[in-house]
């Protein structure tokens, strides 16, 4: 397409849940539901189209030995894209990938920071690994540099107690989220077991990554505070084979990753029933590979989450939930078209037949 082209996109646009339209234009990369005065050049493609799906959980330029080279970050991107994934918010990376910014090609990414975790309590080469004492200005720090987001660790092993403990002290953790509030970022954090959740999220969080550790108890203070959370559930299912590797050397560790594995479905159920904000995250980028997001959806629907509204976890609600617009009058042009109605069977998810980035076709 030339910079004065058009774009037509026919059939059945997908605006909202059930706000479907015949036809949407992009000039200029930005959309319109009027014909543009005197077009010509028009480009037309046809099918059913969504909003570019959002992987509200990933990690460009990562990988599991830690930060990657800019060739190896463009291809995560493009991987995500060509999956169907146009937005992303990047839930920790100790690259700095604002140059993707500048690449319209590229998925737009919004950034959470590098990982805020506690000293040795985290994958080696991920994370700010820090003590108590200095959470409040590294939490401010990567407010600065995030795009709104910033990611804590909140729970990890605890090689002398052999299983999962929280990182940080209550006072330190609401000290640190009342500043990202005040510095104008939310906070979020990677949460496995149970015993970190209630004092993040009386302490202010936003939102819990993986969030396993749910129970009866705490699903209502999540439901009560609206703090989300994103299940990574193509992620959660490495779980029996990371325990079994450290069975051996941390057996209360190994059953307890077991047992949240084992309920990880009725865990999502309890919380979306109760109200909890549910969004799709992949977990892509450390030992994930990229472009997981259909599958992704899918798992939200084993778990018993109806599939519209799984479907809106990664599309409309996902993006109301970042502050990104959608396929509303004048958005950007990001989307992607299938052959069938993804309200029907969300694997149609599995399969874009195009994908419009910018108002330009690129897959």
């Amino acid at each position: 397409m030339s910079d004065h082209a058009v774009l037509r996109v026919r059939g059945r646009i997908l605006v909202g849940p059930e706000d479907v339209r015949d036809e949407l234009w992009m000039v200029g990369g930005r959309i319109s539901y009027e014909r543009p005065p005197g077009a010509r050049d028009v480009r037309d493609v046809e099918g059913w189209a969504l909003p570019g799906l959002v992987d509200a959980h990933c990690h460009v330029g990562l990988d599991h030995h830690g930060a990657v080279d800019a060739a190896t970050s463009e291809r995560q991107a493009l991987t995500d894209r060509d999956a169907g994934a146009l937005l992303l918010r990047d839930a920790g990376s100790p690259a700095d990938t604002h140059w993707t910014d500048a690449r319209p090609d590229l998925p737009k990414i919004i950034r959470a920071g590098r990982h805020i975790a506690r000293t040795r309590r985290y994958i080696r080469g991920y994370a700010h690994e820090i003590e108590p004492a200095d959470l409040v200005a590294y939490v401010a720090r990567e407010a600065r540099r995030g795009d709104g987001w910033v990611k804590l660790v909140g729970d990890w092993i605890d090689r002398d107690a052999g299983d999962l403990t929280a990182c940080w002290p209550r006072a330190e953790v609401e000290a640190a989220i009342a500043e990202a509030h005040r510095l104008g970022a939310r906070v979020t954090a990677h949460c496995f077991a149970e015993a970190a959740l209630r004092d993040l999220v009386e302490a202010g969080i936003d939102c819990i990554e993986h969030a396993t550790g749910l129970t009866e108890d705490t699903i209502p203070l999540f439901a009560e505070r609206g703090v989300a959370i994103v299940p990574t559930l193509v992620n959660i299912a490495t779980f029996p084979q990371l325990a079994a590797g450290g069975q051996e050397r941390y057996p209360r560790w190994s059953a307890h990753m077991n047992r949240l594995y084992e309920r990880r479905y009725d865990t999502v159920r309890a919380a979306y029933d109760a109200g909890v904000p549910v969004f799709v995250g992949t977990d892509a980028g450390g030992g994930l590979a990229h472009g997981l997001v259909a599958a992704e959806v899918e798992e939200l629907t084993k778990a018993g989450i109806p599939p519209l509204e799984a479907l809106s976890a990664t599309t409309w609600g996902a993006r109301t939930w970042l502050g990104r617009p959608a396929l509303e009058e004048g958005a950007p042009g990001d989307l992607v078209v299938y052959d069938e109605d993804p309200r029907a069977d969300v694997r149609v998810l599995a399969a874009p037949r195009r994908i419009v980035l910018n108002g330009r076709v690129v897959g």
